[in-house]
């Protein structure tokens, strides 16, 4: 029996994938998500979410996902791993990903562009739907494939671009868009994710502890263990979930039934001696 059974848990609480049920909406999630439905909403084209390592993009993105694709009005796709060694090895990707139809007459980088616009506007214009492409990993980009993106986003009608686009990537991503002067004049929405303050890393670990299902009246983990969560991680998300998880199957291992300060820096201790670095001090930006 797994541990988070044996605690009361229907679910495990403290996976680092990202599950959309699982999302946490902080103040800094909430208003990235709010804002990214205005933009494609009004289709006003290319959208930057930057942050750094465990900030919580992915997650944030599958749950962009999952609220596009229960709207009718929308059609999207998401790119998890976008490398791509040439811009016909991307064209192509788009291609089938949006099953669009082509012709296999002429040049094929051509004929590639030439069907994504077709369809791009019978989409936008003819059917009125949203087309949406969700990167993520967006620092992986290529200069090939960013030039790609930024022809795609010359595609319009007099009132609004054709394809919506939703970068997410790590901070290194600013710099190289930045050097790309008819790419970040482009970009309509940006904004930087920022760690949780200690409140709201009190509040994620109280919400995934019921989303797993936990019922049980007893806090599992007392005030004091949270703030030492808190200094250790400075609340990034992705190493809150791992000490969580951590404090939970030691609560199993050593037959306990909470989880205290003492438990949390012996956990931090010995991510320290395996060569684990604190979390760095985020720069809270925006």
């Amino acid at each position: 029996m797994s541990y988070f059974k044996i605690l009361g848990f229907d679910k495990e609480p403290f996976s680092t994938s990202p599950d959309p049920a699982f999302f946490f909406e902080s103040r800094e999630h909430e208003k990235a998500l709010t804002n990214l439905m205005i933009e494609l909403r009004l289709k006003r084209g290319l959208n930057v979410i930057l942050g750094d390592v465990g900030t919580g993009k992915t997650t944030l993105s599958r749950k962009l996902y999952q609220m596009i694709k229960s709207q009718d009005r929308f059609i999207c796709h998401m790119m998890l791993d976008p490398v791509y060694e040439s811009d016909e090895i991307f064209l192509t990707s788009l291609v089938r990903n949006f099953d669009v139809l082509i012709n296999n007459d002429g040049p094929r980088i051509l004929e590639l562009k030439e069907a994504l616009e077709r369809f791009l506007f019978q989409k936008g214009v003819e059917e009125n739907k949203t087309v949406v492409l969700i990167i993520d990993e967006a620092q992986k980009l290529n200069e090939v494939t960013l030039e790609c993106l930024r022809v795609m986003l010359n595609y319009e009608t007099n009132e609004f671009k054709l394809l919506q686009l939703v970068l997410l990537g790590q901070m290194e991503l600013h710099s190289k868009v930045i050097d790309i002067p008819n790419f970040v004049d482009r970009i309509n929405f940006k904004y930087t994710l920022n760690p949780l303050d200690e409140e709201e890393t009190s509040q994620m670990i109280d919400f995934r502890i019921k989303q797993a299902g936990y019922k049980a009246h007893m806090h599992l983990f007392l005030e004091t263990a949270i703030k030492e969560i808190y200094r250790y991680t400075h609340g990034y998300p992705r190493r809150v979930n791992m000490i969580c998880h951590k404090a939970l199957k030691r609560l199993v291992m050593n037959n306990k039934f909470v989880v205290d300060e003492v438990m949390i820096r012996a956990i931090i201790n010995e991510e320290v001696k395996q060569g684990w670095q604190r979390a760095p001090q985020p720069t809270i930006i925006n």
